[in-house]
């Protein structure tokens, strides 16, 4: 499926920052039943690599990798099934490997050029980011000038407080990093948050 396809699906990516591989099937397990779609490991995460989902759901969820910083890990992730490379940064290379190798590719972005950069590279979608630092009335400006229908999400201090702003400025869905899940949380404590960002999306 298309990025926009799985966005619409549910529109929050769930990051798994610092998850292990013992515990992360039980959590992608926990996010699935809540209605999420979209799982990233970060690869700053203990044994990344072991702990994508891509085996365990199969083509049910959209399983991939965040702070992916080489295109020698995009080989490496692909070799591993998973399917989405997510950048915390502007990398026009990154983004041409994941689509070579038949991935989608979401690299980081934070001004027009490299928004525009990226859109050059064949990227799929758009993560603004650190979103933290802008506010959603930069995001509508952005549309403004950005191809319609380009998928943009905002990651970095996405909550359930702040997400109807974004979304009223055009944002296709959001990166959830601690929102969602902390290392050490049980898959239940992942399932109630996932609940509740789900139900301020009004979903």
């Amino acid at each position: 499926m298309e990025l926009t396809q799985w966005v619409e699906r549910c529109p929050l990516i769930a990051i798994l920052r610092g998850v292990k591989p013992e515990e992360v099937v039980a959590i992608g397990a926990a996010l699935e039943r809540e209605g999420i779609a979209i799982v990233e490991v970060p690869l700053n995460s203990p044994q990344p690599i072991e702990s994508l989902l891509a085996r365990a759901f199969g083509e049910r969820l959209l399983v991939g990798a965040g702070t992916v910083m080489t295109t020698a890990q995009v080989a490496e992730i692909a070799a591993a099934g998973g399917k989405l490379i997510v950048t915390p940064h502007a990398d026009a290379a990154i983004a041409r490997a994941a689509k070579q190798l038949g991935l989608l590719a979401v690299p980081g972005f934070f001004t027009p050029a490299e928004a525009f950069a990226m859109l050059g590279a064949g990227a799929d979608g758009l993560k603004l980011f650190p979103a933290e630092a802008v506010s959603p009335a930069v995001l509508r400006a952005l549309r403004a000038v950005l191809p319609p229908g380009t998928a943009v999400l905002p990651v970095g201090g996405i909550d359930a407080s702040n997400m109807a702003g974004w979304r009223q400025a055009g944002a296709a869905g959001f990166g959830i990093g601690s929102a969602i899940y902390r290392p050490g949380d049980s898959p239940e404590t992942v399932a109630a948050k996932a609940r509740g960002l789900v139900s301020a999306l009004g979903r």
